[in-house]
């Protein structure tokens, strides 16, 4: 397989850069193709702004949608742009590694999906109309592709559970999987998720990379999260609501799930 890895930590010697380099070594020892985007150490410019598109009208206002949408079109987005979408169209499998920081991804690899994910090759794709809004949730330009969350946390395993302080860790991974991965068209695959990071000594590491190069083993096999397609039938178009017969009496992220 193809397998695009887009990292995003600072430090190469951190936990983070210990499992990078596990992966990609582990990954490329079972005979995968790997490409590895390193966010730091290219010096990724995080932030989508007006300076990203040279041939825009310059007395217009900046916008986004527009302007990305255009840039793509006409293939003047700028090359940094350009080569990570081409990772992507190449990749079968992209992985997503980062510390979970502020209940988020940091802020790198977020600047990394603004910017990415133009329009055109992400979003605003597909025939909008009353019956059908776009190819998106299930479908679209990186659909028959799997991704899968590589994410490290401080907190204990208990402070993301159910019940714990945090929040369940499924709830703040939503986002990620449904609104960034789902929405263009990825099967998202269960997270791998670390815990309790500070505490970590060698024999924790070596039951960890075990258990990691188990999951990278099963990249193919590993069943999706079994998110409903926004085009199946299960919601009203054009509200983009669950039909009233699915899920009755519930709302929240769980809902769009198929149980």
């Amino acid at each position: 397989m193809n397998i695009f890895l887009v990292y995003a930590h600072p430090e190469p010697r951190s936990l983070n850069g210990t499992l990078k380099r596990f992966m990609i070594d582990h990954l490329r020892s079972a005979g995968h193709a790997v490409r590895a985007s390193d966010l730091h150490a290219m010096n990724w410019k995080a932030t989508l702004d007006a300076d990203d598109f040279s041939a825009r009208n310059p007395a217009a206002p900046f916008d986004p949608t527009r302007d990305s949408g255009d840039a793509f079109a006409t293939g003047r987005q700028p090359p940094d742009v350009a080569r990570e979408q081409a990772n992507l169209r190449w990749s079968d499998v992209v992985i997503l590694q980062f510390p979970m920081w502020w209940f988020s991804m940091p802020a790198i690899l977020k600047g990394w999906i603004d910017r990415v994910y133009a329009n055109g090759f992400a979003y605003g794709v597909g025939e909008h109309s009353e019956e059908r809004w776009g190819d998106r949730y299930g479908q679209g330009t990186l659909a028959g592709k799997r991704a899968m969350l590589v994410v490290t946390a401080g907190g204990w395993h208990s402070h993301y559970g159910p019940r714990g302080v945090n929040g369940p860790m499924e709830d703040l991974l939503f986002p990620i999987h449904h609104g960034v991965l789902y929405y263009s068209g990825f099967e998202v695959l269960p997270p791998f998720v670390v815990y309790k990071t500070g505490r970590m000594d060698a024999a924790r590491l070596t039951e960890l990379t075990i258990a990691l190069g188990d999951r990278l083993d099963t990249l193919q096999t590993t069943p999706p999260l079994p998110f409903r397609p926004q085009n199946g039938g299960d919601y009203e178009i054009p509200s983009l609501t669950l039909r009233e017969e699915i899920a009755p009496g519930r709302s929240g992220f769980g809902i769009h799930s198929i149980a």
